[in-house]
């Protein structure tokens, strides 16, 4: 056995890492409080007296017949605006492959390993919860999705002092969340391919390369190329979405010399707003309107399908990710920071099974347009409710040492805007503290 130096997990994270975070999840948490706001109006107006109204908005068609784009407002904010959602999505994964926790294999191991154990559990245990009681095995994806915003939105509404360490290792774990989710919806979700179209939608993808790659500028050759290829991709019978996240990871992250930001970054603050703000909210506001009742919360308790969603999202997701992160750091000779304890850990993995945003669009591709369809819907938010709630009761325990530690990390004794933390020769070095104290850094 290696007894090579014990990896710090969950310290102090390096201070360039730790702006780019920040600013993600400020982005992040503005953007669930909106899509937290969406769902309730939608449940609110759907339950109305005017839920004739929201129907006929929600199943209202528009669109260019002769492209193959008739489509109802719903799908319009399932496919369409959602491909904006997918493509901030593909630049979050491409910068975390590039410059994140996913840049090398050591740092990478962690989160990946727990996001699969996130993404593999709660399916399996779907598949066994349906498998005893004669379901229907369409819907295993569906528990499988985490909603980061949600889960960040949960945490500014019970204000937790939550570690940039423990948001980082969030964040990194939706991340590869998404592209688990991207890569089921892609191979199991696309049927009756169009070869043409598809082949179509690969070349436009190539000329979107070479385009990056002869550092060419302008929105006005990549809006009208970006929408092309998502057309195409549509009309491929591979989801919409694809197109997006594809895009997003062949942006570049790096700035040239001379750049002041790269094409990746400049097109992540010009449309993580309206995703956030709008896109995402939309998705929301027709995709969460279903009818509320106890009767409709305590059928979900009676059915294998929306039983296995509940669990696999509330029980599936916390033990996967928990599991994962442990075995993980034992295989990898990881020390928690000494700080934190293990019950951290397993009160961020509970955030896991908020599992809205996604987990409504693989519902909707599941069980299109029938009755067992809304009752998944229900299954998601319910589950993505008890989540929360179990969330916000063991996170709320800690928070006093959370307000500690962040206070700790926030000393900025000469006032220069670098807390002390990161100049310290502790903090510099590739040991002592690093080892998983209160100021240990990660390579």
């Amino acid at each position: 056995m290696s007894t090579g130096p014990r990896l710090p997990f969950l310290g102090v994270l390096p201070w360039p890492e730790r702006q780019a975070i920040a600013r993600a999840l400020r982005a992040e948490t503005v953007g669930g409080l909106a899509l937290l706001g969406a769902a309730v109006v939608a449940l609110i107006w759907a339950n109305s007296p005017w839920q004739e109204a929201y129907e006929q908005v929600r199943d209202f068609h528009f669109g260019v017949p002769a492209l193959g784009l008739d489509l109802s407002v719903a799908h319009w904010t399932a496919d369409g605006l959602l491909s904006v959602f997918f493509l901030i999505a593909g630049i979050e994964l491409k910068r975390e492959l590039v410059s994140g926790e996913l840049r090398t294999p050591a740092t990478a191991a962690l989160p990946v390993i727990a996001a699969v154990g996130g993404m593999i559990v709660p399916a399996g245990l779907y598949l066994t919860v349906v498998g005893a009681g004669g379901g229907s095995r369409e819907g295993w994806a569906v528990p499988m999705a985490t909603d980061i915003a949600f889960a960040l939105a949960v945490l500014a509404v019970i204000s937790t002092h939550l570690p940039a360490a423990l948001r980082a290792f969030l964040l990194t774990l939706a991340v590869v969340d998404d592209l688990g989710a991207i890569l089921v919806i892609a191979v199991f979700f696309s049927s009756d391919l169009n070869l043409l179209a598809l082949g179509g939608a690969v070349i436009g993808m190539a000329l979107f390369y070479l385009l990056q790659r002869r550092r060419v500028t302008g929105w006005w050759w990549y809006a009208p190329l970006g929408l092309t290829i998502w057309a195409l991709t549509y009309n491929s019978g591979v989801h919409a979405t694809v197109a997006g996240v594809a895009m997003g990871l062949i942006l570049r992250t790096r700035p040239d010399e001379g750049e002041e930001a790269s094409p990746a970054t400049c097109t992540q603050h010009a449309l993580h707003p309206f995703s956030a703000s709008v896109a995402v909210p939309l998705f929301a506001l027709f995709a969460a309107g279903i009818s509320v009742s106890v009767k409709a919360f305590a059928d979900v308790f009676s059915r294998p399908e929306t039983l296995g969603v509940v669990l696999g999202l509330t029980v599936g997701k916390t033990v996967g990710i928990f599991v994962g992160t442990y075995l993980a750091a034992r295989f990898t000779r990881a020390r928690l920071n000494l700080d934190l304890a293990w019950a951290d850990v397993f009160g961020l993995a509970t955030l896991g099974g908020i599992g809205f945003t996604v987990a409504l669009l693989i519902g909707d591709l599941a069980f299109p347009g029938t009755a067992l369809g809304d009752e998944v819907k229900a299954a998601v938010l319910l589950a993505s409710l008890l989540s929360a709630a179990v969330a916000a009761a063991l996170l709320r325990r800690r928070n006093r040492l959370y307000r500690e530690l962040c206070e700790a990390e926030d000393v900025d004794s000469d006032a220069d805007g670098i807390p002390d933390v990161y100049q310290s020769r502790e903090a510099g070095s590739p040991g002592g503290a690093a080892d998983g104290g209160s100021s240990a850094t990660r390579d």
